[in-house]
């Protein structure tokens, strides 16, 4: 799943995030036109990050390379199929693949002031005390359209 990039390599609107855990221990990175973030506001998901949602996005396999730790890499899935990844040291989330992809959690990224949220899921299930104070689309549960379609819709760095 390790692809090498080269900033050079990139065109006009794309650019190359960094990311890691707390400890540092695992680090990769995302490149080329970036989609927009997605907040997932479900229980599992308020549980997986110990907050009222969590924000991530959603990249091809050939946009993600592992820099360095893969091997502290942690893994639970429940029998519904919900997975999480997270490293065994300091207990982040941490990346993990899905159809064709990687679903990267947002706060992991180093240079993140270009990134945008636009969608809200599971707004039904948010927790009581969370306002959410968004103008991005907000969804009772998952979107009609694949939410990949919709993150990639408007996937310009600078939007």
């Amino acid at each position: 799943m390790t692809n090498s990039k080269q900033d050079g390599d990139l065109k006009d609107g794309q650019v190359t995030l960094s990311g890691s855990c707390l400890c540092g221990g695992i680090t990769f990175s995302v490149s080329g036109l970036l989609p927009r973030l997605y907040q997932c506001h479900c229980s599992l998901c308020r549980k997986v990050s110990g907050s009222a949602s969590n924000s991530a996005m959603l990249v091809q396999s050939d946009q993600f390379e592992w820099r360095s730790g893969e091997t502290l890499i942690s893994r639970f899935k429940r029998d519904s199929g919900f997975k999480s990844h997270f490293c065994k040291r300091c207990g982040s989330p941490m990346p993990n693949a899905f159809d064709g992809g990687m679903w990267v959690p947002a706060g992991l990224l180093e240079q993140n002031d270009q990134l945008k949220v636009a969608a809200h899921l599971y707004v039904q299930s948010k927790a009581t005390w969370h306002e959410i104070k968004s103008s991005a689309k907000q969804y009772t549960y998952m979107p009609d359209k694949p939410l990949v379609d919709l993150l990639q819709a408007k996937n310009k760095a600078t939007d």
